[in-house]
C-alpha cells in the first residue's frame, strides 16, 4: 500500500539545545573514536582540494572489496547517496520507491522530495528498493529479497561492521546484484566526519546508472577529512581496532539490557549495539537529566525509543534519569 513520505528531518545527535551529556541517540561506536582513523583525519591537509575523481581512493576501496574500481561510487555521506540515487533512478526507472515498514526516514523523504510514492519494500510496483542489514531502528537481521537482480536495489550496510551477533543472510552473489552502501563513520565513532561510498552492482547494464550517478554528484563530494577517513578505513590498524571493540560492545549491551529489563521495560533483541525500548516516559523528559535517546516515531514505530549501547557511566546516568522520571528507585 502506498504511504505518504514524511518530509520532516529527524535525526539523533546534537540539536538546537546542543549536545547532551549522555547521548544514546546516535549509532556511533561508543568505544571510539578509533585512534588511527582520528589521527588520519586530524592530519589531513585542508589547504588543498582533493582529486575530484577520487581515483586513488576508489582503487583502494575496490581492492579491499575485491571489485573493479569503476564500481565504487564516492558519496558525501550516506544521506547524500540516498538523495542522489533516488533522483537518478527517477529518470532511469520512474515509479514508487520500496521502503521497509520500519526504516530510516531519509529513504521516504528522498522519494517524497521527488514526488515518488512510497510502498512496501516487497511491493511489485517498486522501481527502486531499499534494504538495510542490520536494520534500523530495530538492529535486527534485514529482509533479503529473492530477486535482487530484478529491481534496482540498495542494501544499506552502514551497520554491518557493528554486527555483534550472528551472520548476515546476504550472500556474495546477492550483494553483487545490488548497490551496497557503506558509511564507516559510525563504526569508527567519527559521525561528524561526513563521507561514504557505494559498491555498484556487477554487470554492463549498470553503466548508465554509474554514468548518471557521476553526473549528478557535486564537485568534490568528499572533502579532505572525509577522504582521510575513507583512506584509513581499509587499513589493518583500523580494522584491528574495530574488531577489538566488538567484544567490549557485547558486554556493554548485556549490562544495558539487564538495566532496562530490571525496570520492567520492554527491550527488543538486537544483533547490533543499538536497539528499541519502550521507556514508559517521553524521550524529551530524559533530556532534562542530560540523557538523549532517539524517538522512533519517524521510523514508523511510535511509543518506542532507539538506544545505542554506551559505557557503564552513561548507563548509570540513564538508570538515574529513568528512576527519577518514573517516580521509583533503582531495583
Amino acid at each position: 500500500m502506498t504511504r505518504a513520505a514524511d518530509l520532516s528531518c529527524v535525526h539523533g545527535g546534537p540539536d538546537a539545545a546542543g549536545p547532551a551529556r549522555w547521548d544514546f541517540s546516535t549509532n556511533a561506536n561508543a568505544a571510539g573514536p578509533c585512534p588511527p582513523a582520528l589521527h588520519a583525519v586530524q592530519a589531513a591537509d585542508a589547504t588543498r582540494y582533493p582529486d575530484p575523481s577520487y581515483d586513488a581512493l576508489r582503487e583502494r576501496l575496490a581492492a579491499w572489496h575485491g571489485v573493479a574500481a569503476a564500481r565504487i561510487v564516492v558519496a558525501g555521506s550516506g544521506s547524500e547517496f540516498i538523495q542522489r540515487i533516488t533522483a537518478v533512478s527517477q529518470r532511469l526507472r520512474p515509479g514508487p520507491v520500496g521502503v521497509p515498514a520500519l526504516a530510516y526516514g531519509d529513504y521516504a523523504r528522498a522519494a517524497g522530495g521527488r514526488g515518488r510514492a512510497v510502498v512496501a519494500d516487497s511491493h511489485a510496483r517498486a522501481t527502486l528498493r531499499w534494504c538495510c542489514d542490520p536494520s534500523s531502528p530495530l538492529g535486527q537481521d534485514g529482509w533479503v529479497p529473492q530477486d535482487p537482480q530484478d529491481v534496482p536495489t540498495v542494501l544499506d550496510a552502514v551497520y554491518a561492521p557493528l554486527r555483534l551477533h550472528g551472520r548476515s543472510a546476504w550472500t556474495a552473489v546477492g550483494r553483487d546484484a545490488v548497490f551496497v552502501l557503506h558509511s564507516p563513520n559510525k563504526a569508527l565513532g567519527l559521525t561528524g566526519v561526513r563521507a561514504a561510498y557505494a559498491v555498484a552492482p556487477q554487470g554492463a547494464q549498470w553503466q548508465p546508472w554509474l554514468h548518471s550517478l557521476a553526473q549528478a554528484a557535486p564537485s568534490w563530494a568528499v572533502g579532505a577529512h572525509g577522504l582521510a577517513m575513507l583512506d584509513a578505513w581499509v587499513t589493518a590498524p583500523v580494522q584491528q581496532w574495530l574488531a577489538a571493540t566488538l567484544p567490549v560492545l557485547r558486554g556493554w549491551q548485556r549490562s544495558q539490557a539487564d538495566l532496562l529489563s530490571r525496570r520492567g521495560l520492554a527491550v527488543r533483541a538486537s544483533v547490533a549495539p543499538f536497539g528499541c525500548v519502550q521507556l514508559g516516559v517521553p524521550p524529551q523528559a530524559l533530556r532534562r537529566h542530560g540523557v538523549q535517546v532517539r524517538d522512533t516515531a519517524s521510523f514508523g514505530l511510535p511509543g518506542w525509543a532507539r538506544l545505542n549501547t554506551l559505557p557503564p557511566p552513561a548507563q548509570a546516568a540513564l538508570a538515574a534519569a529513568l528512576d527519577a522520571e518514573r517516580g521509583g528507585t533503582a531495583p
